[in-house]
């Protein structure tokens, strides 16, 4: 056996933050202990946390890796390891690469790359389109996290927004389904609008005018109305609009089967933003007025909000050029999603125990994983040792651990920084080092 301590932590678990001592088995938990109880074992390696929090590591619900197909863009191998760093340890891959993951052979393939490459523990959706039922009803709902529907503009054949084939999906569905919630129709006719107005250079102003509250709004109450006849675990993914957070209940999440996403762009940036940034944050649904980010965040905190994802997308940076109508939507949020949400916590936006709640204890019971997301005996050794930053010495983003070469927060100071990423027990990033392989699982759950 292989023991590992990680000594006097501020542990930062199931809403409450303790001193304590934990100690690690292989992959697994062995005990949380005071720290003068400290088990007498033969400890391989010993930690010393003192003035650092240990948390359970990041589930990320929402990533685009770029793998199969866009490999040009990033690969499972070097996002992986960008999310390690950030505190990352496992993530839920979409199905908009190529080919599209829509059928249990794509599935397949892309989890034979992802056993020989990820450095996270991982699992895939699988994208509905208007003929793939069968495919998805044939899937073992133990055996992958969920099913993504895109019932806004899409990639390929992935769009189904007729109310008919959603109710299909809804009702067959033995897994969550999470959807991407943009009205196509409002899209199209404001587009055209814009057009008219200031022809194919529209600026990067525009995108939200064209991406706007109505288009968001339409969709997901769409969404919900559907649901609301079923039984179906709907997962609204990146919600955008203070007005949208009027749909969604703020009852536990155990109480709940229609939650709701936040990702980091939406809670970081405003339009104010795109005067500095550009196209750098464009994505879909649109980055919109401060009041809409504010109420994102108010919503971190009362119920309405259940996870913190990243929709983490990374593009080259040339293909960011442009304008509302031809900049390429989509950017990398690793490795800085979790000490940004820190940083957030030193404004009093909310608490590190929240944090936790949204980022790895929703997580993994929205999706029913197995023996993950928290810090207890037995279940899976995924942590994360973070700590303040000297004043003098801020943690500064940069683009050393991005494919791509850029991320929008390049130069921005944090507060925070992750120490250390532990995979299923084992070192996997340390203080600017990555492990020389890799320790990623696929996931299970229990359904």
């Amino acid at each position: 056996m292989a023991y590992t301590l990680i000594h006097n932590a501020s542990v930062v678990n199931e809403g409450t933050i303790c001193k304590a001592s934990v100690v690690i088995e292989n992959d697994t938990i062995y005990g949380i202990y005071p720290v003068t109880e400290e088990p007498n074992l033969d400890y391989n390696s010993i930690i010393d946390a003192t003035d650092r929090f240990l948390m359970p590591g990041v589930i990320d619900d929402h990533v685009h890796f770029r793998e199969p197909g866009l490999t040009h863009k990033a690969n499972i191998y070097s996002e992986s390891r960008a999310a390690v760093a950030g505190g990352v340890t496992t993530i839920f891959d979409m199905p908009n690469c190529i080919p599209q993951t829509t059928t249990v052979q794509a599935l397949e393939e892309k989890f034979s790359i992802a056993q020989k490459s990820c450095a996270t523990n991982y699992s895939f959706y699988i994208g509905a389109t208007k003929n793939n039922l069968p495919e998805i009803e044939s899937i073992d709902p133990n055996s992958i996290c969920g099913v993504k529907l895109f019932m806004g503009s899409s990639t390929g054949g992935m769009l189904v927004d007729d109310a008919s084939s959603i109710r299909s999906l809804f009702n067959a569905a033995q897994m969550p389904v999470a959807a991407h919630c943009e009205d196509t129709d409002i899209i199209n006719r404001n587009t055209e609008k814009i057009k008219i107005k200031v022809g194919n250079s529209a600026s990067i102003i525009y995108h939200p005018v064209i991406r706007d509250q109505e288009a968001c709004y339409a969709s997901t109450s769409k969404a919900i109305d559907i649901a609301s006849g079923t039984n179906v675990r709907l997962h609204i993914l990146h919600i955008s609009t203070a007005k949208e957070l009027e749909l969604f209940s703020k009852l536990p999440l155990q109480e709940k089967r229609i939650t709701a996403e936040a990702c980091i762009a939406h809670l970081m940036f405003s339009f104010e933003d795109y005067e500095t940034l550009g196209a750098k944050i464009k994505c879909n649904p649109s980055i919109k007025h401060i009041n809409d980010r504010n109420a994102l965040r108010a919503a971190l905190t009362d119920g309405t909000i259940d996870i913190v994802g990243t929709d983490h997308a990374p593009h080259l940076l040339k293909e960011k050029e442009g304008g509302a109508l031809t900049a390429t939507s989509g950017m990398p949020t690793h490795p800085y999603s979790l000490v940004s949400m820190l940083d957030l916590a030193d404004q009093g936006v909310l608490k590190l125990t929240d944090i936790v709640r949204l980022m790895a204890h929703n997580p993994a019971e929205l999706f029913s994983i197995h023996n993950r997301g928290y810090i207890r005996k037995g279940y899976k050794a995924d942590l994360v040792l973070i700590s303040k930053c000297d004043s003098n010495y801020p943690n500064i983003a940069h683009s050393q651990f991005n494919f791509c070469g850029w991320n929008p927060l390049e130069g921005k100071t944090f507060g925070w920084k992750v120490d250390t990423t532990f995979v299923n027990g084992y070192i996997a990033y340390n203080n600017g080092e990555f492990a020389n392989r890799l320790y990623g699982e696929k996931v299970l759950f229990n359904r």
